[in-house]
C-alpha cells in the first residue's frame, strides 16, 4: 500500500482527520461528514484516494449525473450490490421509488458475508444538488446509520457551507471538515510533482514558477491550472529540443514562452478554444484577435435578438394604443 503522503499533496491535516474518523474496518463510524471547499480543493480526490488506498467498502454517486431520487437511490443499491456479490459475480438490477424502500433494501444489500462486519462508505459528490430533490432526502441520508441499524458513514462533498444546507425544522448535525484553498506554496508543489519523466525536476518547476507567477492571481483552479501547465509546456521547451537553449537558461526561455502565456490569458483559460485548436494556434502563430470570432458571433446574434424582440414589444404596444 503506497504511503499516502506520496499520493495525496498538501492536505495532510485533512487525510489525518479522515483517518481518525474512519478508525477501524469493524468500528462503527461517524453516522455522516460533510466536507466542503471551493472547486478544485482537492475534496473528491483526497475522498477516492483514501478509501481506494485504504481498500475500505465504498460507492460514489454524482449527484448532478443522478439528478432525482429514484436514479440517485438506484445507483447507490446497485453498486453496493454489485460489491457483496462480487465473488459469485452473479447481480440483478434493483429498483428502487421511496427513501423508505431504501432503508428495507439496504438492510438486505448489506446484510451480506463481506459486508456485514466493516463500515460501508457512500459518498455523495455535489451535495448541493440533493436540496432540489426531496425533503425527506438529506435527513434521511445523515440518518441513515439510525435508520438502518447498519455500520454505514455517508460523507456530503459539496463547494458550499452547511448552514445553506440545514432544513429548518432541524436535523442531525454531520462532522463538518473544510478543505481550504490551495496556496500558491501548494499549487508550486503539487504541479511539480506532475513533471514529464524526459525532463528533470527543476527544470519543470521552473516552468511551473513562470506560469503561477502570470496566472495565479486570475486563477487559483488547481485543475484549470494543470490543463494550462500541460497545454503550454511544449512552447516552453521548444528551444532546448531544437538545442537553441540549455534547460538552465530561464531567460531565454521565459522570452520565448511570454507571449504565448499572455495569448492563453485572453483565450484558454476562457475556453474559447479547445486544446487542439491551441496547439494548431501556437504552430499557425495565429493572432489571439482572431479567435473572438465564435464569441463575437454569439454576442452580435444575441445582440440583434434582443432588438428584434424590443421592437416586437414597440409594435405591440403601438398596436394597443391604435385599437383604443
Amino acid at each position: 500500500m503506497p504511503h499516502l503522503e506520496n499520493v495525496v499533496l498538501c492536505r495532510e491535516s485533512q487525510v489525518s482527520t479522515l483517518q481518525s474518523l474512519f478508525g477501524e474496518r469493524h468500528h462503527f463510524s461517524f453516522p455522516s461528514i460533510f466536507i466542503y471547499g471551493h472547486t478544485a480543493s482537492g475534496k473528491t480526490y483526497v475522498t477516492q484516494t483514501l478509501l481506494k488506498t485504504l481498500e475500505l467498502p465504498h460507492v460514489f454517486v454524482n449527484c448532478v449525473e443522478y439528478f432525482t431520487l429514484r436514479l440517485l437511490l438506484e445507483q447507490i443499491l446497485n453498486k453496493l450490490n454489485h460489491l457483496s456479490s462480487s465473488e459469485d459475480g452473479c447481480s440483478t438490477e434493483i429498483t428502487c421509488e421511496t427513501f423508505n424502500d431504501f432503508v428495507r433494501l439496504f438492510k438486505q444489500v448489506t446484510a451480506a458475508e463481506n459486508l456485514k462486519d466493516q463500515t460501508v462508505y457512500i459518498v455523495l459528490d455535489k451535495a448541493e444538488y440533493l436540496r432540489d430533490m426531496e425533503a425527506n432526502l438529506l435527513p434521511g441520508f445523515l440518518r441513515l446509520q439510525e435508520l438502518a441499524d447498519r455500520n454505514v458513514t455517508v460523507l456530503f462533498l459539496s463547494e458550499i457551507v452547511w448552514e445553506k444546507f440545514r432544513p429548518n425544522t432541524g436535523c442531525f448535525e454531520p462532522f463538518v471538515l473544510y478543505f481550504p484553498d490551495y496556496s500558491i506554496g501548494n499549487l508550486q508543489k503539487i504541479l511539480s510533482h506532475d513533471h514529464p519523466p524526459e525532463y528533470s525536476a527543476d527544470f519543470y518547476a521552473a516552468y511551473i514558477n513562470i506560469l503561477l507567477g502570470v496566472f495565479y492571481t486570475v486563477c487559483r483552479d488547481l485543475k484549470e491550472l494543470r490543463h494550462l501547465a500541460v497545454l503550454n509546456f511544449p512552447k516552453y521547451c521548444e528551444p532546448v529540443v531544437k538545442g537553441e537553449a540549455s534547460e538552465r537558461d530561464t531567460r531565454k526561455l521565459w522570452r520565448n514562452i511570454e507571449p504565448h502565456l499572455k495569448k492563453a490569458m485572453q483565450t484558454v483559460y476562457l475556453r474559447e478554444v479547445s486544446s487542439s485548436q491551441w496547439e494548431k494556434l501556437q504552430k499557425d502563430d495565429t493572432d489571439p484577435g482572431q479567435l473572438k470570432g465564435i464569441k463575437g458571433s454569439i454576442e452580435t446574434v444575441t445582440r440583434d435578438t434582443s432588438l428584434a424582440n424590443y421592437q416586437d414589444t414597440v409594435n405591440t404596444k403601438e398596436h394597443l394604443v391604435r385599437k383604443q
